[in-house]
């Protein structure tokens, strides 16, 4: 009887959906001379309207020369056509092959490079009409060294906006070396150079907070989220005096919470950037004429020797130095660790929704053969992550999730962002005033036999509402769009009102560290306090070993 209702409710939400999407079948894409063109600070723009969402790509929010601070963008006059996307970031390897299987999921768009890239994006239902809609400002994924605002699908912002009376924001900015090396020895217009990159995104949020009532926002509820390196840099905003006021909410979807590089790390690597091109301080000028190609080779090769003179030294190697680019404690844009009673206090009063996904970057993506792989050679490959701990781990991922049951959901439980979203988690419960709500999102994609179960950026498609853009990754099946339906309504309403709370979820309490509160994100939504509390004492008394 259960499944049966459970069908004819799904079976119904289908054809709500599909009502829905018929009757917007038939709506002419609305462009023109005088048709969606609003005023900016810098000159008026004109985009287009789809389906009453009046749509807006590549604006100008700010300029900037090579390693220096955003300035306004240089007006124009007349009308601005902002109909598609703006040049995106030079990425550090430029794609040139791709994996087939992983492609078909994730179906990026990677745009064309320019370094002139501080573009944004703005979807919304209504222009210049006095209303006051909640702004959310999406800042893409991929680390600090890649990604854009229109590299996945699920980033559109055209679904939400609609559904939810809400703007939608997302952002191009500099990344990797044009946005992270340290030239601030070198003279006072290089000052900012070290976080160049986060300079960029408070200009951003600056050009909301002067520009976005004339797109029927609300510069007064803003709220920023992001996933991945997207979520790192959510947090670090937080953390940013520079950023205080720009923001009146925060989601962080699978981010990074680690410690900032210290700035006498990152002028060493700015030296020996110099070094490698053959420019003396006197002409320091001269790089900004210095090709990017020959740019990122000089900066690579940077890297790779300061982290040979840290070890070589004893020290340690920051989390941020192994992966590359990432941002300085710069005295200016940042002043603490995102740890410390200061920074925490920068966002004291500011709502934040937090989580991950289940299974993220899962081992048997890396390792193939553990997809179809027998419980013992599953286990053979944790002994050599877990050592003695093994036995330890297997048992308490077990406890956790007990109605998995392929041997290699052993293995691909994710142990790299959850830790770090749930100390955020607490850092930020005991630390502020506003409230804190955790989620993990577990529902398992069916593609491919089920082999990619909730990866990373799985969840992207269920906040924004994107199953119909998606369907590559989710399946598009009822029950991807139901789930998307709740998920998307609760980022709506914490955009909104600052709580995620609605009649489709069971109560979603305030998250403490002592109870754990915990929105399970699957088919049947669910509330478990502490979900994984044994699997992460485990991984935090025994490092992995890889």
């Amino acid at each position: 009887m259960k499944r049966t209702i459970t069908a004819v409710v799904l079976g119904s939400l289908l054809i709500l959906f599909q009502a829905s999407a018929q009757k917007n079948a038939g709506t002419p894409i609305q462009n023109g001379k005088d048709i969606a063109v609003v005023q900016t600070n810098a000159g008026k723009v004109r985009g287009y309207i789809h389906k009453g969402i009046y749509t807006y790509k590549g604006i100008p929010y700010a300029q900037a020369k090579r390693f220096q601070a955003p300035e306004k963008p240089a007006p124009w006059t007349g009308v601005r056509s902002s109909m598609t996307y703006g040049p995106v970031s030079p990425l550090l390897t430029p794609t040139t092959q791709v994996a087939d299987e992983t492609e078909f999921l994730f179906h990026h768009d990677w745009g064309y490079t320019n370094e002139d890239c501080l573009r944004l994006n703005v979807w919304t239902p209504g222009i210049n009409d006095g209303k006051k809609r909640p702004v959310m400002f999406w800042i893409h994924g991929g680390g600090y060294t890649a990604g854009s605002s229109q590299e996945l699908p699920s980033y559109d912002g055209e679904a939400i906006s609609r559904k939810g009376d809400v703007i939608l924001v997302s952002v191009n900015h500099r990344l990797n070396i044009l946005g992270f090396l340290d030239l601030s020895e070198y003279g006072d217009k290089y000052k900012g150079s070290a976080n160049a990159s986060f300079l960029d995104l408070v200009a951003a949020l600056q050009w909301v907070k002067d520009n976005i009532s004339n797109f029927g926002g609300d510069p007064n509820n803003v709220t920023i989220f992001g996933q991945s390196g997207g979520g790192g840099k959510v947090s670090t905003l937080m953390s940013s005096p520079q950023a205080k006021g720009l923001f009146h909410k925060a989601i962080v979807q699978s981010g990074v919470w680690s410690d900032f590089q210290d700035n006498l790390i990152s002028k060493r690597i700015g030296s020996a950037v110099l070094n490698e091109l053959g420019i003396i301080p006197s002409r320091i000028d001269s790089i900004e004429k210095v090709p990017y190609e020959k740019l990122v080779a000089a900066g690579n090769k940077a890297l790779q020797k300061v982290r040979d003179q840290l070890a070589a030294e004893g020290k340690p190697v920051g989390f941020g130095l192994r992966f590359g680019w990432t941002p300085t404690l710069d005295s200016q844009f940042l002043k603490d660790q995102m740890t410390d009673a200061k920074a925490l206090a920068l966002s004291a009063n500011i709502p934040l929704l937090i989580g991950s996904t289940k299974n993220e970057f899962m081992a048997s993506l890396r390792n193939p053969d553990l997809r179809t792989g027998t419980a013992e050679q599953v286990k053979a490959y944790l002994q050599k992550q877990w050592g003695d701990k093994t036995e330890a781990y297997i048992a308490a991922v077990k406890k956790s999730y007990p109605n998995d049951t392929r041997p290699s959901d052993l293995a691909d439980i994710d142990g790299f962002f959850r830790p770090g979203m749930v100390a955020e988690a607490n850092a930020k419960a005991a630390s502020g005033t506003a409230p804190v709500y955790m989620y993990l999102f577990t529902w398992q994609s069916p593609i491919f036999d089920g082999e990619y179960k909730a990866l990373h950026c799985m969840e992207i498609p269920f906040t924004m509402n994107n199953i119909a853009r998606c369907e590559e990754m989710t399946g598009g099946g009822k029950e991807a769009y139901v789930l998307a339906d709740k998920m998307s309504q609760s980022w709506i309403n914490f955009a909104t009102t600052g709580d995620p709370n609605h009649k489709g979820l069971p109560a979603w309490p305030k998250y403490t560290e002592a109870v754990g509160a915990t929105m399970m994100f699957d088919n049947v939504p669910a509330i478990r306090n502490h979900p994984d509390k044994d699997i992460l004492a485990v991984t935090a008394s025994t490092p992995p070993r890889f």
